[in-house]
């Protein structure tokens, strides 16, 4: 039926459909079908990956948060929070053909500003960039990969 772009994420059993040549794929997080756009086939692998591989509740994640930003309305990727409910990672993906560059962090640079968020994670489904915010030391340093989820 559908063989999907082939990414840097393990594969998972989606719920795929067809409608009048366009493929729909279930997101289980906002529990309906989306078309496949490539971007969108990144954010679903994405979030199998958080929830399968590093143990993220489906339920402290939310797709496409809505912020403003210089008086324009913007969505952040993803957004995952802690059971206190605090924003402890935002995501920006990408389609695989989309090149990471330093526009893409400044991107979701300035969405962290209104977020301020310690872990952002940046990825077109090929490669994969973390990084971790202190924002009493107002440093950052990249790390080799995502961290597991704690309860703390």
């Amino acid at each position: 039926m559908f063989k999907g772009i082939s990414l840097n994420l393990p594969p998972y059993p989606f719920q795929l459909k067809r409608e009048d040549d366009k493929i729909f794929i279930f997101d289980e997080l906002r529990k309906r079908y989306l078309l496949v756009t490539p971007e969108e086939w990144v954010r679903q692998h994405w979030i199998q990956y958080l929830v399968n591989q590093k143990h993220y509740p489906k339920t402290l994640i939310q797709c496409e948060g809505g912020l403003k930003l210089n008086q324009l309305q913007k969505r952040t990727d993803l957004l995952v929070y802690n059971p206190a409910g605090e924003k402890v990672l935002i995501a920006e993906f990408k389609a695989p053909s989309v090149k990471i560059t330093q526009k893409v962090f400044d991107q979701i640079a300035r969405y962290n500003f209104i977020h301020r968020v310690p872990l952002l994670v940046v990825s077109n489904g090929l490669q994969h960039y973390y990084c971790r915010i202190d924002f009493e030391q107002q440093t950052y340093h990249y790390l080799e990969e995502l961290p597991m989820f704690t309860f703390d």
